[in-house]
């Protein structure tokens, strides 16, 4: 199988994720596909449960010869579909494959899952694991069940970065604030409070406080810590005066920022709200939340992956991600990840492709990173 194929064939089968689109398939019918290009590759093959009916596949190479675990990681699931035409039809065109999931991430799957059936021919000292995971684009239940079971001494997650050598990423943290109202008739102004004017005084603080995050100094491989606004929900009829309001959102994070500072944030301004008005009634809660992530570049893995890069007249420069990804979850369990994969376009969009070369040339590096470790 090539990895042209490979990655069509993972492409064709919808694995979007069901926390994200309730009735979605999720990731077993594409856990198959992967499960059998890994085992066709010469790898032994393990199937774990992330949540039910969501597995992980797990492809393991053993040496004979005692040395380092290495892991290649990646994700199965996508975002939805909406507005999309045709998203599992995969579409070759002027040397990129278009569909959901091309780019974000089946396209570093399949470099991936190639870069091991390669090494398997000759493999002979350590082991390899290559983790492909269920859940990263909602909680990454998928990496929290890979770490409890296993570990390596270091791990490249091949999300998009067109190829650059990625040691660090923001972090994330989803809040909900509610503020109560009054419900009344909406001819009678004395006797309601409006839930959703109150929160609109919320969402004016929130974006003072976003314009300061970004006028903060870069954090390195981090960049600037933002936050906006997600989903908002008020109101029940257009005559009644609204007497709850629910406001969802996400703060972007650096290191140096825990849930404390970020609920900290959001506490404050309910505070001021509250003795600029004694009446104002609102409260914040954390959601979820995952750490940001860095690695120093001098680290053994991401000098074998600049060494691997130089070969092939690549820069090795290193740089960071926008994008929270499983890399922190790995690091979190005492493993040393980098993120090192293919370009393309349209992550999350109707138009989403990935670069074929890139593919190619992501499959080799891989190969060549591993051997040097």
């Amino acid at each position: 199988m090539t990895t042209l194929s490979l990655l069509s064939d993972l492409v064709s089968v919808n694995s979007i994720n069901p926390s994200l689109v309730p009735g979605a398939p999720g990731e077993a019918a594409v856990a198959e596909v992967a499960a059998q290009a890994l085992k066709a590759g010469g790898l032994d093959v393990v199937f774990q449960e992330a949540s039910p009916g969501r597995p992980n596949v797990i492809g393991v190479l053993e040496g004979r010869e005692a040395g380092p675990a290495v892991m290649l990681c990646g994700h199965l699931d996508t975002v939805g579909v909406e507005g999309m035409t045709n998203p599992f039809t995969p579409r070759v065109a002027d040397g990129r494959l278009y569909g959901r999931g091309s780019q974000d991430m089946k396209g570093g799957v399949a470099a991936m899952i190639a870069a091991a059936v390669e090494l398997a021919r000759h493999w002979r000292r350590g082991r390899l694991i290559v983790a492909c995971v269920a859940d990263e684009e909602y909680e990454s239940a998928g990496a929290d069940a890979l770490v409890k079971e296993w570990t390596a001494d270091a791990a490249i997650v091949t999300e998009p970065t067109d190829l650059a050598m990625a040691v660090g990423h923001k972090g994330f943290a989803w809040l909900k604030v509610v503020t109560a109202g009054r419900a009344a008739h909406g001819s009678r102004p004395l006797e309601g409070r409006d839930a959703i004017v109150d929160m609109a005084r919320v969402l004016m603080a929130l974006e003072g406080i976003d314009r300061e995050l970004q006028c903060r100094p870069s954090s390195e491989y981090q960049g600037t810590p933002s936050l906006h606004a997600s989903i908002i929900i008020g109101g029940r009829e257009l005559s009644v005066y609204p007497d709850r309001c629910v406001l969802q959102f996400e703060r972007r994070t650096v290191s140096g920022e825990d849930d404390g500072v970020i609920v900290g944030e959001v506490e404050a301004i309910l505070a001021r709200l509250c003795d600029a008005d004694p009446a104002f009634r609102g409260d914040v809660r954390l959601m979820t939340s995952r750490p940001p992530y860095r690695l120093s570049p001098a680290a053994p893995l991401p000098l074998a992956l600049a060494a691997a890069l130089q070969a092939r007249g690549l820069s090795s420069a290193p740089t960071g991600m926008s994008f929270w990804t499983d890399a922190a979850i790995l690091a979190g369990a005492g493993i040393p990840s980098v993120l090192f994969g293919p370009g393309g376009a349209g992550l999350h969009s109707i138009e989403e492709y990935v670069t074929l070369a890139d593919v190619d040339v992501c499959r080799d590096v891989l190969v060549e990173t591993v051997r040097r470790l």
